[in-house]
This record gives C-alpha cells, sequence and structure tokens, in this order.
C-alpha cells in the first residue's frame, strides 16, 4: 500500500449508485486526493442482510453496480483494496442451497460447520457458554439439511453461514476468491471476520492460536497472488500488537476512541503509551462502516485480568459522553438498541461523536495523519457527516447512523 490517504466507501453511496461513477468522482471531486481505495463489499448482492458482507457469490461484481472490468479502469488510477470475507458466506449461495437440498450426498457438504463439527460427541454447557461471539446467545440456527435438522454454526446473524476452513472444500473455496481478485487488478485484500474463522472444542473459537495459523496460511496463499493482507480485528490491544507481526498490515482500531478520550478528558498519558507501544505497520482510522470500537481499549472480553489501555471505568464513560453529545442519537443505534450485531462499538459518526466540534475534529484528522501508518478516510468522515437519523428510523439498523 502506498503511503498516503486511502479512501473507504461504498460503491453505491459514493456518486450515482455505481462502480463507474464512484469512478469518476474519485478522478473528478477528488483528484489528486486518495491514492488508494478500499471498495466496500460490491459482490452478488451488495444488499443481503448484512450491507454485503454475506455474499451470495464472493467472485462475481453485483451487475447493479458493474463489472470486474469497472475494477480494473479503476485501478489504472487509484490501487483497490477489496474485502476477502472468510467466516461466512450467505445461506442463499448455490453451495448452501445444494447442502439443503441434498444433504450429506451433496459435494459442498463438508464446506459448512455445524454444532457437530467441532462438537461430534455433544458440547457441555461450559464449553458452549464459553464461546465468543459479537451477539448475545449461541451461534448456531436451524437449517434443514437434506432429510434433517442440522444446527448451522452462524457467528454474526442467521442468514450468515460459517465455512468451514479446516476442509478441503471451504479451503478450495478461499482461494478461488484470492485467485479471482489477483487477476482483477486488485492490490491489497481486507480479511473480515478472521478472528472467529477458525473453531475449536475447548476454546473460545475467536483470536486463537488456531486462529493465527489460519491467517499466516491466508496470508501466504495471498502473497503467492501477488496480494497484501490487512487483517480487521477488534480485540484486546496486546492481541492487536500480536498479530502485526503476522500479516502486513493491521488496522490501529484502538487510536480512535484513545483520541475520544483525550479530547473529552484532557488527558494524554494513555494515548501517548499507546503511541509507544503500537505497530507502525499499521492503518490508521477514526471511521470506518461499524461503529467506533471501544473494546479496543478496554480490558479482555475472555480475560478481565487483562487490563485495558484505559481502565473499564473509563471505557464507560466514554461511551456516555459520546450519547451526551450525539443528545441520544448514539444510545439509540447501539447495543440491544436497533438490532445491533456488534455489543462493543458505539454506532455514531466521528464528527457527532465529537459533538460536531469542527477543531476537535480537524485535531483528531491531524493526529491520524502524522502517526505512523497509513489513514484510511471513511467516506461519511470525508464529506464531515453528522449522524442520520432519517436512515437508521427507516432501517432500524443501528450501523445505518454513519452509513
Amino acid at each position: 500500500m502506498h503511503n498516503q490517504v486511502q479512501l473507504i466507501a461504498y460503491a453505491n453511496r459514493f456518486g450515482d449508485g455505481d462502480l463507474a461513477s464512484f469512478t469518476n468522482v474519485l478522478r473528478t471531486r477528488f483528484d489528486g486526493v486518495y491514492t488508494g481505495v478500499h471498495i466496500l463489499p460490491f459482490f452478488t448482492p451488495f444488499d443481503g442482510a448484512d450491507a454485503g458482507f454475506d455474499p451470495v457469490d464472493h467472485t462475481t461484481v453485483d451487475p447493479r453496480l458493474g463489472s470486474w472490468d469497472d475494477i480494473g479502469e479503476l485501478s489504472r488510477t487509484h490501487e483497490i483494496m477489496v474485502d476477502t470475507i472468510v467466516n461466512h458466506m450467505s445461506w442463499q449461495s448455490r453451495q448452501f442451497q445444494d447442502v439443503m437440498a441434498n444433504g450429506e450426498a451433496s459435494p459442498y457438504h463438508g464446506m459448512f460447520l455445524t454444532m457437530a463439527s467441532i462438537f461430534p460427541e455433544g458440547a457441555t454447557e461450559e464449553e458452549l457458554a464459553g464461546i465468543y461471539r459479537p451477539r448475545p446467545g449461541l451461534p448456531f440456527t436451524h437449517y434443514r439439511w437434506g432429510d434433517k435438522t442440522r444446527l448451522v454454526w452462524t457467528t454474526f446473524t442467521p442468514q450468515q453461514v460459517d465455512i468451514d476452513t479446516d476442509s478441503d472444500e471451504g479451503w478450495q473455496y478461499l482461494t478461488s476468491i484470492l485467485d479471482t481478485l489477483s487477476r482483477s487488478h486488485v492490490k491489497d485484500i481486507r480479511l473480515d471476520a478472521v478472528g472467529y474463522g477458525a473453531k475449536e472444542r475447548h476454546s473460545s473459537c475467536f483470536m486463537t492460536p488456531k486462529t493465527f495459523r489460519l491467517i499466516e496460511r491466508i496470508r501466504q496463499a495471498a502473497q503467492d497472488r501477488g496480494l497484501e493482507t490487512l487483517i480487521e480485528v477488534h480485540s484486546h490491544y496486546k492481541k492487536q500488537i500480536n498479530i502485526a507481526s503476522k500479516v502486513d498490515r493491521v488496522y490501529d482500531f484502538a487510536l480512535p476512541p484513545l483520541l475520544l478520550h483525550s479530547l473529552f478528558t484532557g488527558h494524554t498519558a494513555s494515548l501517548a503509551h499507546w503511541v509507544d507501544a503500537r505497530p507502525n505497520n499499521a492503518v490508521t482510522v477514526l471511521d470506518t462502516h461499524d461503529g467506533i470500537g471501544v473494546i479496543d481499549i478496554g480490558s479482555d472480553q475472555l480475560d478481565r485480568s487483562l487490563t485495558g489501555l484505559i481502565p473499564d471505568e473509563e471505557v464507560d464513560s466514554l461511551v456516555k459522553t459520546i450519547h451526551a453529545n450525539t443528545h441520544g442519537e448514539s444510545e439509540a443505534a447501539t447495543g440491544a438498541a436497533a438490532s445491533n450485531l456488534d455489543l462493543y462499538q458505539v454506532n455514531s459518526t466521528y464528527y457527532s461523536a465529537l459533538g460536531c466540534n469542527d477543531q476537535h475534529y480537524l485535531a483528531a484528522r491531524a493526529v491520524q495523519f502524522f502517526v505512523p501508518g497509513i489513514p484510511q478516510v471513511y467516506y461519511v468522515g470525508a464529506m464531515v457527516g453528522a449522524n442520520d437519523m432519517e436512515l437508521l428510523h427507516r432501517t432500524n439498523n443501528g450501523r445505518d447512523i454513519n452509513r
């Protein structure tokens, strides 16, 4: 990746609704501003249950947006980053539909995880309670599996069925995505939800040693195809430091909430400590298509003895201040409100989280741009966008306040 400012945007929300218009906007109104762009999922379909992160076909461009030729055209002027969704795919995919129809007679039955895949002899209450996931409840959904009903592993939504990355079918599926991207002028991949992608018994099924082995395997496969790898994981800050040594790039998700903490309190010690400790092969952000992560600066969710960059009570205070600054808008879009998946993120635009204070916003951007790493700017933040309560009320999806 070029060490210059990158953009993060949806292909259908930055222009007139397709890739050709998206390219035109970048080359005209933003000519010379961004050297690269992370195009959020444009696969078929781009508007599924999770805004494109539940692909029916990860290797095709949704024809409503354009084609791989449009991606190739944009690549002539901008380095392109594309998501590789490691953990799951849509239940409406032809592969899973075949499994639903034919069960174990399907050539794809080994591609998907069920509860029995990991717990063939059943699971104890303790084992099930120890599975880590980004929403309440157990990660299983009832699905027809030929003439049976199986508990299919669904970490996120019931519509997103988890892939068995240990299986030959699952690995072939992932490498087929890498093959498509490498021959389509993509230079960088963002591994989405990879922290959940390696399950095993007697573990949290999140960011375990097995996960790190999966990350290294994918990174090597990507490198063999000329692709650089960026990891997307929200977790304790020491895990982020550990991850950084195993990939090309890692997100600095701790920086955004630490900057808010410093601007709200006037205290900079925690921020200064992080600047000294953080990995320099980072992609820096203030905002993304998801919420503002707070798990990244608090104590470890699986081991509270691992303290965070700031005490948990200060994390709570940070969240309350965001809610106050947004006059309750972020509270209406966060936690159990508004059909949220991720209980560890505050849904708000960064500008609104700062109370729409221009000086604080510019100061935060300045720090983002000048700490070591490659800065990415989300398109809403590029427009200094405030919370979109109209869209939130229309969809009742918390993340849409910032989309």
